[in-house]
């Protein structure tokens, strides 16, 4: 971009002037600023231009100094301008600093904000305020009135969350090439030098596994140990579908198991005394039941399956029923039963985990009912205001991955309809009814999620990777914003006389008919009244972005990129005896080789870290000395926690990678 940092002069005051680094940001229009000190003292009008130099260049910092203000000690606000002269005359600034010459004092006005012309901005130092105590209420309001207009609330369907009419120019991805899916998707598959795969089927799972040629679709972890059991039970304590799994403490009446059926496996126990030890799991898919697929020739199973803990600390599967009714065509598959009989129930079993995780605890509870907290935040509070610079690092590109991802991805046709047995028919539907039983206060609450499954103490399945290293990052966060919240509220009264945090809140639980977020299970149910109430909601806001997003997210490479280990697509129909099958039988169910090719790409692309870690911000929107200690702190911890689990995966077998802080980005940017 040059050099655009001018030179310094001998003055009172330096000004720098930082431009946005975004589309359009630069501007050509005259721009005046006065500067104000704690006195009240004011200056006189200085323009802003440096002769013979082009000012205001999108992603550059513009020096000018300012004369005579010795009586100026300190700058408290300042209030600056622009004229609409020029052919670029939009302009967006990230921040305006001023520096005293004499005593070498920093003054920050963070901006973060596009200029209308003719309209006088002011900005106080550090910018951080609650609505109630800002001076400068009528221009808080002007914004947020904007904001209002740009961030309508719209759905994509009936009975879908809430998400942006039409997106901003704002939410826009700055650097464009990085997130063209179908750009990288040809460049992928041309650097890979995979050309096997244009047409045609396996001709056997060993023929599936030579593809896995290049450094850049490298085989899958999950290729090597699909088939066993052991890695069957870690899919659901240790990969991407991690919420789902239950304490059994009975069998339900619907699963057609008994005891002598499961004795065998029980390595002597019996059922009572499994139940009394804690070593009976359940995953039971009847949110899947009558969930319609993308045609008729394809379909979707609701199962339940039991897992084990046994001698050796293993999770094991120990019974799957495919079908939610007990019938002679609905059996209850056993690891006895032969060979590829037991892996197609299996198979079956994963395309419906694979449903769901992808309709649910990946799109539905961490994109999409995010997109909606984004959209109602920036409608209701204030860029000045100390909880949006919490919030706003963990929704960078939300709004944008969601645009391009149901462009692409989740669109008639698109990659949803090839790859997966519901299509995006079944997908919308199983979002509807996974939103109306989501809470916020169980679901997006981790110790409240993991007491409600039986599975918070770490006495209940030792080898649950997911709990061990997302608590100890949610318990992190709640840290963080505890220490946030009480800078900011050191009363109740702080609280409920905020009128942008109250109307926030509002919006948030608002019903999805009357346009509003529709979220359940929000403390306070609309309205806030206190720290604890606050704390949980934005805890569980950044946890989602962050945490529960990278934890269903990065592994989906390792787990759907060999079809058979997580088969999002299955043709056929699922098993309904026990007929011994051949490996022939499972090549027919998988899908073909261009299928095949268009998963392992996508899930790739899905796969890469696209911004920062988690503490780590791109913008940097806190610059309140008390609010960055918090921050510092923060940072720390995470370093603390990092180290911990690059500890523990020295002995897991295989590595559980997806939670150190390291890998989780802040906000869900991919």
């Amino acid at each position: 971009m040059g050099n655009c940092i001018g030179t310094k002069e001998a003055t009172d005051y330096y000004v720098y002037v930082r431009t946005g680094d975004r589309k359009g940001a630069g501007t050509d229009a005259n721009v005046t600023i006065i500067l104000y000190d704690q006195n009240g003292g004011k200056s006189k009008e200085y323009p802003l231009d440096n002769w013979f130099r082009n000012d205001f260049e999108s992603g550059c910092t513009d020096t000018f100094s300012i004369k005579n203000l010795k009586q100026f000690d300190s700058v408290s606000k300042v209030e600056f301008w622009r004229d609409s002269s020029g052919l670029g005359a939009a302009w967006y600034v990230d921040r305006v600093m001023l520096e005293n010459k004499s005593n070498k004092r920093m003054f920050v006005f963070p901006v973060y904000r596009w200029i209308k012309p003719g309209y006088h901005y002011v900005i106080k130092h550090l910018d951080t305020s609650l609505p109630q105590f800002d001076d400068d209420k009528d221009q808080r309001t002007m914004e947020l009135a904007d904001k209002q207009e740009l961030y309508a609330i719209g759905f994509k369907g009936r009975g879908m969350p809430a998400q942006v009419k039409q997106i901003p120019d704002d939410e826009q991805f700055s650097f464009d090439y990085k997130w063209n899916i179908a750009t990288r998707k040809i460049k992928m598959i041309a650097q890979s030098k995979i050309i096997s795969l244009v047409s045609g089927t396996w001709e056997s799972l060993a023929h599936l596994k030579n593809v896995y040629t290049s450094e850049i679709l490298k085989e899958p972890t999950s290729a090597t140990r699909w088939s066993n059991d052991i890695y069957f039970g870690l899919q659901r304590t240790a990969n991407m579908n991690h919420s789902v799994i239950k304490l059994c403490s009975k069998i339900p009446e619907n699963l057609a198991a008994t005891e002598d059926m499961l004795k065998p496996f029980l390595e002597g126990w019996s059922l009572k005394q499994v139940f009394d030890t804690n070593r009976l799991f359940i995953v039971d898919y009847k949110i899947l039941e009558g969930l319609p697929c993308k045609s008729d020739k394809f379909m979707v199973c609701a199962p339940m399956a039991l897992f084990f803990l046994n001698g050796e600390q293993h999770l094991v599967p120990i019974a799957i029923q495919l079908k939610q009714k007990p019938a002679e065509d609905n059996p209850v598959f056993l690891p006895t039963d032969p060979l590829w009989t037991w892996m197609m129930a299996k198979m079956w079993f994963n395309n419906a985990d694979a449903s769901y995780h992808q309709s649910l605890t990946h799109l539905g509870f961490t994109h999409l009912l995010m997109e909606g907290v984004v959209v109602v935040t920036h409608r209701n509070i204030s860029q000045s205001h100390p909880l949006f610079k919490l919030l706003a690092p963990h929704y960078l590109y939300l709004i944008a991955i969601n645009t391009r991802g149901l462009e692409l991805l989740v669109s008639e046709g698109g990659w949803v309809d090839k790859t997966m047995n519901i299509g995006i028919k079944g997908m919308f539907e199983l979002i509807r009814r996974g939103i109306n039983e989501w809470r916020m206060d169980q679901h997006g609450t981790l110790p409240e999620d993991l007491r409600a499954r039986g599975m918070l103490s770490p006495k209940v399945l030792p080898g649950y990777h997911f709990r061990t290293d997302a608590l100890p990052l949610y318990y992190a966060i709640n840290t963080y914003v505890k220490k946030y919240v009480k800078l900011y509220y050191d009363t109740p009264e702080k609280i409920t006389s905020d009128w942008e945090i109250q109307n926030w809140a509002g919006e948030l639980v608002k019903p999805r008919e009357e346009g509003g977020c529709g979220l359940l299970g929000v403390p306070g149910n609309g309205k806030i009244e206190n720290q604890e109430q606050l704390i949980v909601i934005l805890t569980s806001i950044i946890y989602t972005c962050s945490v529960a997003h990278a934890a269903t997210n990065f592994p989906q490479y390792d787990e759907y990129a060999f079809p058979p280990n997580y088969p999002a697509s299955l043709a056929g129909k699922p098993p309904t005896d026990k007929t011994p099958l051949e490996e022939k039988d499972i090549l027919k169910a998988l899908p073909d080789k261009p299928t095949t090719l268009d998963v392992m790409v996508v899930t790739k692309i899905l796969s890469d870290k696209g911004t920062k870690s988690l503490g780590d911000f791109e913008v940097q929107y806190i610059f309140d000395p008390p609010a960055r200690q918090i921050v510092k702190e923060f940072r720390e911890e995470l370093k603390e926690i990092s180290r911990h689990v690059k500890e523990k995966n020295k002995t897991r077998n295989p590595p559980y990678e997806w939670l150190d802080p390291e890998v989780v980005p802040n906000s869900i940017s991919i």
